[in-house]
């Protein structure tokens, strides 16, 4: 299998993965917490979001995500290399994870 050109292609599709890793782990996650959270019986587990929560309510998920997002942004911007695409990959990625994840606990519950 041939990683350079697969590299080459996804790199061609920055935009693309940037909106999918926003809806997916931005939008996704953060709605499936958020109603998994209204649900009895289940709880965020996370060692960062369980106290932003705690701290903050909602707001304290959105602006830990924003801030996630943003760094990860920032972190893209700085490298200069074809393997960037990564970034805005790993974070869509773990969106359909945690999502799912959260959607199986909600149908659990």
């Amino acid at each position: 299998m041939n990683t350079d050109g697969a590299v080459r292609r996804l790199g061609d599709r920055d935009t693309q993965l940037w909106v999918a890793a926003v809806l997916l782990y931005g939008v996704g996650d953060t709605v499936a917490t958020l109603w998994g959270l209204s649900t009895p019986n289940v709880a965020e587990g996370g060692p960062i979001a369980g106290p932003a929560l705690d701290a903050f309510g909602p707001l304290g998920l959105i602006g830990l995500k924003c801030v996630v997002l943003a760094a990860f942004y920032l972190v893209w911007r700085s490298v200069r290399t074809p393997g960037r695409v990564a970034l805005p990959l790993a974070l869509a990625v773990t969106g359909v994870v945690v999502t799912g994840w959260n959607l199986i606990i909600i149908n659990t519950a």
